[in-house]
């Protein structure tokens, strides 16, 4: 996959399609890859450039050595936008990739054109900083967890009580859980990336056009998170996927695709 320097970092990306750009910027630890899988297909069906990279510190991107900031993240976005769109280009963002295209929206607003939010929050709760210091101190403790028990968690945090109860499905995610790498010390340093008590209050700033998505089980981004995200930002829309957990980009994937498509257009 091509590379490109970017705010002091090499970040790998791919682009797909033709047409107007959208670039799409994953989450906690994750790859790219994710996108490809039904978010890709669907944006280049109808006509679209659809942009993935990964983050600094996912592999083979760099920087992930040292303690970055949200701010750093939309540095290295606002870099590649600048070199691989002619203009202010459509941006998606999933969970802290949500977080990081909203510092995107008020740092640079003048990059993005209309932007998608999904499984997102403007502030951290008890419930969810106690569950990213649970995270930071497995890491740091080098706690071996064995793959199934990390894989049960997982798909505990992540999917909707519907497909926990299909056997089935779950046991095909539990799975691809249990193979998944554990994240390694670019993603660890993404946990120390949490919200600051005024960025919800920043949000009011925002005058791109933009729209949250949530899921009904999501725990990792409750809806009412995300709903106080779309009240905050000024005309911004809101919807939220029946039957879906955090992952529900993956779960319901043409729910997914045909909020943010119907945004878009």
């Amino acid at each position: 996959m091509p590379l490109l320097q970017s705010n002091g970092v090499v970040l790998e990306y791919e682009v797909n399609g033709s047409g107007e750009p959208v670039l799409l910027v994953m989450g906690t630890g994750a790859d790219r890859r994710p996108w490809h899988l039904h978010q890709v297909p669907a944006l280049v069906e109808a006509g679209y450039r659809a942009i993935t990279f990964n983050n600094r510190g996912i592999a083979p991107s760099t920087g992930g050595a040292e303690p970055y900031t949200l701010r750093d993240l939309a540095g290295d976005v606002a870099g590649l936008l600048e070199q691989l769109a002619s203009g202010p280009c459509l941006v998606v963002g999933f969970s802290m990739g949500a977080h990081v295209v909203q510092q995107l929206l008020m740092d640079r607003p003048e990059l993005v054109s209309r932007a998608v939010l999904i499984g997102t929050t403007g502030r951290t709760d008890t419930m969810r900083r106690a569950m990213r210091e649970a995270e930071r101190l497995v890491y740091d403790r080098q706690v071996d967890l064995p793959p199934r028990q990390r894989a049960v968690s997982t798909a505990l945090e992540n999917l909707s009580r519907a497909t926990l109860a299909d056997e089935s499905a779950v046991r095909d995610w539990l799975d691809i859980f249990e193979y998944a790498q554990p994240t390694g010390p670019g993603g660890r340093a993404q946990l120390d990336l949490e919200l600051d008590a005024e960025h919800l209050a920043r949000c009011a700033a925002i005058t791109t056009p933009c729209h949250v998505i949530a899921f009904s089980d999501d725990v990792i981004a409750p809806p009412h998170l995300g709903r106080e995200v779309a009240q905050a930002i000024p005309g911004c829309t809101f919807e939220e996927v029946a039957g879906c957990g955090h992952f529900g980009y993956l779960e319901n994937p043409s729910a997914v695709n045909a909020s943010l498509l119907k945004h878009f257009s």
